[in-house]
């Protein structure tokens, strides 16, 4: 086990002393190291030597992912290259990666950091991890395995693809313990029943997931197929990859580790920090980063703080799952829609598989919503009657969720392509 209930469990006094005092060391780091961030302090005639409370948070500036394209590839490191032993970047499909570096403590301290995950998701140093994330740039993979060997777990590395092979890995190496995103697990356990494998003849027993929003149902969904515990996880490659928060045995809201992490949630569009317990965009200060801090990064990702105590004892803040993304928000009719409500209202109906797209498109003037839906064989192929009817169930179901009417078109099961890393779910036609 990594478990370290003299950080995990600190007293709200004590953590905010440390997070100040981790603040400032960080302010200085990037103050004399970092020309993008002294040139903003001057631009805001901020002396960083002043921030001397917490509260002082907001007169900080946020950085982007603009920011970090805008100084490709080096321009936001703290210590010179030659200090840096690992490169990362994103996976970004739009203009420039983003990269990131890490110095020998950076990577210590992840390793770290990832360990504690695992071991708050129940993973032990006797668990066999099959990690089946890419390796490479991607900070997901090469995360969770130092991790997994910090923790003393025995690590297979079969990276991401060819899952009938990582079906056969589980089966033959007894692996106890999966990684991946969670849309993978469910491709993992469709290919299992059309193998005719049963799942509980497996050693698996907990799976940890993450990369890409996923419901509570979607749990379900992989628990009921997989017989496993599904556990959530937290990172971004902006930050420092996998590690960032983790869920608990409680499987309530992801712990933050707040003494590496600081972290707020702001209003999207006013910048300002929500009401307690509102959903906004996570903002988060890296404490303990010496290569590439971040100063208020805006993660864009949405959730809320749970404000209540968690019964594991554990004392640093919650964070609801990611429910979705700012900029992937979907704006239909004036209206926002996130894919995530979609999949929500899909797993509540009977005979829906858990694969579906959203295909946007723009016809006089006017935006048009087409959600395509996988069924089970028995309704594609039943009655012309009975398909009606379940489309106008999820219209109905949709509209109520989402505020406004969109068409539904049933398609047949494995029809919609499957991705073996983050799922894309939105096809977004309209030209703007």
């Amino acid at each position: 086990m990594y478990w370290e209930p003299e950080k995990e469990c600190m007293t709200k006094e004590d953590l905010e002393q440390l997070q100040l005092e981790r603040l400032q060391s960080t302010l200085y780091r990037v103050g004399t190291h970092v020309p993008f961030y002294r040139k903003k302090f001057d631009e805001l005639q901020l002396d960083y030597d002043n921030i001397k409370s917490l509260d002082d948070l907001s007169r900080l500036p946020f950085t982007t992912k603009q920011d970090l394209r805008d100084n490709y590839p080096y321009g936001l490191f703290a210590v010179p290259l030659r200090e840096v032993v690992r490169v990362h970047s994103s996976s970004g499909t739009t203009g420039l990666a983003t990269v990131v570096g890490y110095t020998q403590n950076d990577i210590k301290r992840w390793s770290n950091l990832v360990a504690r995950v695992l071991t708050g998701a129940g993973v032990t140093k006797d668990d066999v991890i099959q990690i089946a994330f890419g390796y490479g740039l991607f900070t997901g993979g090469f995360g969770l395995h130092y991790g997994a060997e910090r923790l003393g777990a025995s690590v297979i590395p079969i990276s991401a693809g060819n899952t009938k092979r990582q079906i056969q890995i589980m089966q033959d190496f007894k692996t106890t313990a999966l990684v991946c995103t969670p849309s993978y697990a469910l491709i993992i356990a469709d290919t299992m029943m059309d193998l005719g494998i049963n799942p509980n003849g497996l050693s698996l027993r907990v799976g940890l997931f993450g990369a890409e929003p996923w419901s509570d149902a979607m749990r379900h969904e992989i628990h009921e197929k997989l017989g496993i515990i599904a556990t959530d996880n937290y990172g971004l490659s902006e930050i420092m990859g996998p590690g960032v928060a983790g869920e608990c045995p409680e499987l309530n809201g992801l712990h933050i580790n707040e003494d590496h992490f600081l972290a707020e949630i702001i209003n999207p569009d006013t910048l300002e920090p929500v009401e307690p317990g509102e959903i906004g965009e996570l903002v988060i200060t890296t404490l303990t980063k010496e290569a590439f801090p971040m100063i208020r990064y805006r993660t864009r990702d949405l959730t809320r703080f749970i404000p209540e105590p968690c019964p594991c004892g554990r004392t640093h803040q919650r964070m609801q799952r990611i429910m979705g993304r700012s900029d992937d928000m979907l704006i239909i009719k004036g209206v926002n829609v996130f894919p995530i409500q979609i999949e929500k209202v899909l797993f509540e109906i009977e005979g829906t598989e858990p694969h579906y797209q959203i295909v946007v498109e723009r016809e006089n003037h006017s935006d048009n919503v087409t959600v395509l839906v996988e069924v089970v064989e028995s309704i594609f192929f039943d009655q012309m009657k009975k398909q009606r009817a379940m489309v106008e169930l999820i219209k109905a179901r949709l509209a109520a969720e989402l505020g406004i009417a969109v068409n539904v078109k049933l398609v047949e099961e494995r029809s919609l392509e499957r991705f073996e890393g983050k799922s894309k779910r939105v096809i977004d036609k309209r030209a703007f």
